[in-house]
């Protein structure tokens, strides 16, 4: 009953925090971003709001090197409703690009700056962008009919928007100079990783960027004396809006580095007398595989939000480095599905108090792994997944003002948008944003993450979540990564479990102990037909392994070079596979 008291008590507490503070971004519905902004300055003046090792921009200054973009943006025909693709690596100066753009009434694209040939394209097309803003280093990659504009020494020949910035006025803007916005306009548009197919393009409106700026940082309790460390990307709601809102919205600062480096992190930290940071995906484990030094435990970091932190490290992290407080919250770009963990449940996402629940709307569907749908009863309703039962996560779509955090603004791809909806599922006339994570609730309330709907598969008549396996493999000594996915099994219905390891020394792991110790972790369907031994693991620029190459190449050793091998159940070993192995699994000779 007490730990039930604190947690209610911690969650009262932290969600009318963010209830308040996001209260102000739907009072007035002409205050959009760029009014905000203005507001801040006015407030803080010459106090340092972002700064990066070649860069310093204070509070004034940011809104005035806005003012001269929003008018750049007019004397190129830019208007209200037109979108503007923004590819540059992190820095001070991005900021100050897509708060003008958007001050001047247009939607900003984040483009993810690793993107090259059809994956480009595709997200400018998307989009429809009437102009590229790009860095000049990542100008090769670029290819378009749209205007180009250079940030940079280009040898193209194209404008170089650095030289032209210099003949606008950094002044106010005029009335006759503000196109008429309100809070449900476009103001940013960030694509989905894009793990598997082509990237989304999600509509942030002003009112979701503010919400999401303003409840962050409610969330943790930023106030103007924290400097806030960004390492993510940019482009991503975790760097370009979480992390920036944690200091731009109460009156602090931030340290911008280009490209997270698990190496310089806490020095970084210690130099720039950081208090919070923002984590994504393998961040922490990163930093957990890194060699230790004093920094670590110099920093004066307080807490830390982010999402993707596995239960086999939290509280490793929190021990090791220091972090009181280590907020891990569910939640994506587009999604109107949002949880923090107030109470540093371990393994939790969070919980939704039954008092809280008509205000955040949340539900997991039972759903079938095979048929991959939610099953339907004579009256052609879904039915709810009991206590432990995992199901999908779904959250009620309100087109009501008294709930803005339950609004879907989609996709610019109306087809993307209306395929996240499901409808009638629990009542008629009821709309539900699908997540596409599959989670289970306990008795008390609290969600845990299982794995992502496409990822968990069906082996031996069983479910098998590839995150629980994973975070299985991860606890074991030397095992750096872990990735885990099924592939396509000859002969067998469903997918065989295989895992890629990065671990510190292939030639002196114990493969019999790392056996051992999946056996003793895991049920016999969970466990891993095949080992691949890999160097590193791809993934996407926050941290999210991509699978779909690894899934597509199986357990042929003629087509992977890296050490692998086969589970043998019968001897209760692993044994080295190859071409003759591998031809007994595939024909039946050999019985997986």
């Amino acid at each position: 009953m007490l730990s039930r008291l604190r947690s209610d008590f911690a969650y009262a507490s932290g969600l009318l925090r963010v209830v308040r503070a996001t209260r102000i971004a739907t009072k007035r519905p002409g205050c959009t971003l760029g009014d905000h902004l203005a507001e801040w300055a006015a407030q803080h003046g010459d106090r340092p709001a972002l700064s990066n090792d070649r860069e310093s921009y204070s509070y004034a200054r940011l809104d005035a090197r806005a003012n001269a973009y929003a008018r750049w943006a007019r004397a190129r025909g830019l208007v209200k409703g037109d979108t503007v693709a923004l590819l540059m690596p992190n820095r001070p100066e991005y900021v100050a690009i897509w708060f003008g753009l958007v001050r001047a009434g247009l939607g900003v694209a984040l483009v993810n700056t690793n993107l090259t040939a059809a994956g480009l394209a595709h997200s400018l097309a998307v989009v429809s962008a009437k102009a590229v803003i790009v860095d000049s280093t990542l100008l090769g990659a670029l290819a378009t009919q749209a205007p180009v504009y250079v940030y940079g020494e280009t040898a193209g020949g194209q404008p170089r928007l650095d030289l032209e910035i210099a003949a606008f006025s950094d002044k106010g803007l005029s009335t006759e100079e503000k196109p008429a916005l309100n809070l449900s306009d476009a103001a940013l548009y960030i694509y989905t990783s894009g793990t598997t197919g082509l990237p989304k393009a999600a509509r942030i409106t002003h009112s979701r960027a503010l919400r999401i700026m303003l409840g962050f940082a409610a969330a943790t309790g930023a106030s103007a004396r924290d400097r806030v460390y960004m390492c993510l990307p940019m482009y991503h709601t975790n760097g370009g809006i979480i992390a920036l809102g944690q200091a731009l919205s109460v009156g602090g600062s931030a340290y911008i580095r280009e490209k997270f480096s698990a190496g310089a992190f806490w020095a970084d930290c210690v130099r720039e007398k950081c208090t919070l940071f923002v984590y994504i995906g393998e961040l922490c484990r990163y930093l957990m595989n890194s060699p230790t030094s004093p920094d670590e435990r110099r920093h004066k970091i307080r807490a830390c939000i982010g999402n993707g932190l596995r239960l086999d490290i939290y509280e490793a992290f929190q021990k090791r480095f220091g972090v009181r407080a280590v907020l891990e919250f569910y939640g994506s770009t587009e999604g109107n599905a949002v949880m923090v963990n107030f109470d540093f449940k371990p393994g939790a996402i969070g919980r939704i108090p039954s008092w809280a629940a008509s205000r955040f709307p949340m539900t997991l569907a039972a759903y079938d792994i095979d048929g991959e749908t939610h099953p339907r009863d004579a009256a052609g309703f879904a039915r709810m997944s009991a206590a432990d039962e995992v199901g999908e996560l779904l959250a009620e779509i309100r087109d009501d003002p008294r709930y803005p955090a339950a609004r879907f603004d989609g996709y610019a791809d109306a087809a993307a948008t209306s395929a996240k909806i499901l409808r009638d599922m629990f009542r008629p006339g009821d709309a539900w944003f699908r997540t596409g994570d599959l989670m289970r609730r306990d008795a008390r309330g609290y969600f845990y993450f299982v794995d992502r709907i496409g990822d968990t598969f069906r082996w031996k008549g069983e479910n098998v979540s590839t995150t629980e396996v994973a975070e299985a493999i991860s606890t074991f000594p030397g095992v750096r990564e872990a990735i885990v996915y099924g592939v396509a099994a000859p002969g067998y219905e469903g997918r065989a479990g295989m895992a890629a390891l990065v671990v510190d020394e292939i030639a002196e792991f114990d493969l019999d102990a790392l056996r051992a110790h999946i056996e003793k972790a895991l049920p016999s369907y969970a466990r891993p037909l095949f080992l691949r031994f890999r160097t590193e693991l791809d993934a996407t620029s926050t941290f999210k392994p991509k699978k779909s190459q690894l899934v597509a190449e199986g357990f042929d050793p003629a087509v992977i070079e890296e050490p692998l091998f086969y589970d043998d159940r019968a001897a209760r070993l692993y044994r080295r596979l190859d071409a003759a192995l591998f031809q007994a699994l595939v024909s039946g000779a050999q019985g997986l």
